[in-house]
């Protein structure tokens, strides 16, 4: 069988408080459906015998309609071309209690082909010559353990396991996102034929046959020296490539010092720049300047780069300060925090009734999630 895989589309995500004035939607949420879509025209002219989505279809648990008509519309033209999907929830759209409906199952009602694991448990799908064993993001890290307790392998043949969340190979690079669970070497067998990863959104081979196809979208200046994209997946050769889809360019338009050049000097020297790049309408990127003081960069004047400004959907323009103090770090090394767990545990000690629990533990969730998300942004620009 030949598949596409592909995960973190993330639909609903928005960024940058960038407004389209004809739709009123934020443009980078804008861009992502539209890209989406493009994409699921490359994926229908690749004439797969399926595709494989692992995880975070959606950028949240309950997502806005246009998130919705965008994946039916999708949908429908796999369904058109006699494609088959197999989906699994991710933890950005997997409930975080069993109190909340699940958004793929308003899938459900559609008549494409469509196979969804998302309700805690391992299920097993077989078409074709492959069996898919789906195991989603699950409430908490054991239950991976128990849903893999039990997965049979078929055989007769080829086996693809679809799970998400974080490799013990590369936990050194959490994301620090909600429900971010790590699954250990035990899961991740050679008795499978391959691996289809979801969470991770740079596209990397964990082992010789369990791969995370990446995110389709650069979502953070973090993510900009990652590899973007799908993969195709044939399980009898075992031959796996990257299958480029269609995507908001991020350019790094390197660094600039400052040392020797007056501080009104520099928007020029950004412009220029820039300029040399020819960067794409509605595209990010990110400029570094250093040996600025944190006087001089106070006086810096940006005006000159408002037209930059409305070409680009988003222009980052990173300042390392000399004069710059490193903050002590007054924690282990090394040390991490489940912080949506840990408030989980707490909730769940109080005496409310289930009911309040429930919407106090998802609103707290979902402020968490922002500040985490936040504080990730932040560290990935420090």
């Amino acid at each position: 069988m030949k598949f596409v895989h592909i995960a973190d589309t993330h639909l609903g995500l928005s960024a940058f408080n960038r407004i389209d004035p004809d739709t009123g939607m934020n443009m980078r949420e804008a861009q992502i459906y539209a890209n989406f879509l493009l994409s699921a025209d490359e994926i229908v002219k690749e004439r797969p015998d399926a595709v494989v989505h692992a995880g975070d279809l959606f950028d949240h648990v309950k997502p806005k309609t246009k998130a919705y008509t965008t994946a039916l519309e999708a949908l429908e033209r796999f369904s058109d071309a006699g494609i088959p999907l197999i989906l699994i929830a991710g933890n950005h759209s997997m409930p975080k209690t069993r109190y909340t409906d699940s958004p793929f199952k308003v899938l459900k009602y559609h008549h494409a082909q469509i196979y969804a694991a998302y309700q805690y448990r391992y299920e097993k799908i077989e078409l074709d010559d492959t069996t898919f064993h789906l195991i989603p993001n699950m409430l908490r890290p054991e239950d991976y353990g128990s849903a893999y307790n039990d997965v049979s392998i078929n055989n007769n043949s080829a086996n693809v396991l679809v799970t998400h969340g974080l490799a013990d190979q590369i936990k050194d690079r959490r994301l620090a996102t909600v429900a971010e669970h790590e699954l250990n070497s035990t899961i991740l067998s050679p008795d499978f034929t391959y691996i289809a990863l979801g969470h991770y959104h740079n596209q990397y081979p964990v082992t010789n046959n369990a791969w995370y196809s990446g995110s389709p979208e650069f979502f953070t200046y973090g993510e900009i020296d990652e590899v973007k994209g799908g993969l195709v997946v044939d399980t009898n050769s075992g031959v796996v490539e990257h299958f480029p889809l269609p995507h908001t360019p991020m350019t790094n338009l390197g660094t600039i010092d400052c040392s020797n050049i007056s501080i009104h000097e520099v928007p020029c020297k950004i412009l220029e720049n820039i300029e040399n790049r020819r960067l794409e309408k509605g595209s990010m990127a990110i400029i570094t300047l250093t040996g600025l003081d944190s006087e001089s960069a106070k006086l810096m004047d940006m005006k000159q780069l408002s037209n930059v400004r409305e070409h680009l959907l988003d222009l980052k323009v990173k300042i390392i300060q000399r004069d710059r103090l490193q903050p002590e770090n007054r924690f282990s090394p090394g040390k991490k925090v489940d912080y949506i767990r840990e408030f989980d545990n707490f909730i769940g000690k109080t005496d409310l009734s289930p009911q309040d629990k429930k919407i106090v533990l998802e609103k707290g969730i979902e402020v968490l999630n922002y500040v985490i998300s936040l504080r990730q942004e932040k560290d990935h620009d420090t």
